[in-house]
């Protein structure tokens, strides 16, 4: 029961961080955008692999936590449903070169991402 409590909470807190930094960035842009959905789930990817990378063998996280973290925070914190609403509603709106390139950049970005944290969280 404790683990379902802890990640529940984080989730809540992923998912309000989530929001939170969208909400930011639709704003200081005066509008809704993919550029939002696009940095948090990037960050996320980065965290995700720093988070791994420093708990692998740097840092004794109780499992409870990591996995609090992992699962989560992070898991609520990006957003893979997100990225596919916005990809197909920017298709439907005729906008093809962006979708492409936004689904580029999440996928590759984030992959790149994902490794340098876990190689940044294995070296520290």
């Amino acid at each position: 029961m404790e683990r379902i409590l802890v990640v529940g909470l984080a989730g809540a807190l992923g998912a309000l961080s989530r929001y939170g930094l969208q909400s930011a960035i639709n704003d200081a842009v005066g509008r809704p955008t993919v550029l939002g959905t696009l940095i948090v789930n990037l960050t996320g990817s980065l965290l995700l692999g720093l988070l791994i990378g420093l708990t692998e063998e740097r840092i004794n996280l109780p499992s409870l936590w990591r996995t609090a973290g992992a699962v989560g925070f992070l898991g609520a914190y990006t957003t893979f449903s997100t990225l596919m609403f916005e990809s197909v509603d920017r298709l439907e709106g005729g906008e093809a070169p962006l979708v492409i390139a936004y689904l580029a950049a999440s996928i590759f970005l984030g992959l790149a991402l994902a490794y340098g944290g876990l190689q940044l969280g294995r070296a520290v």
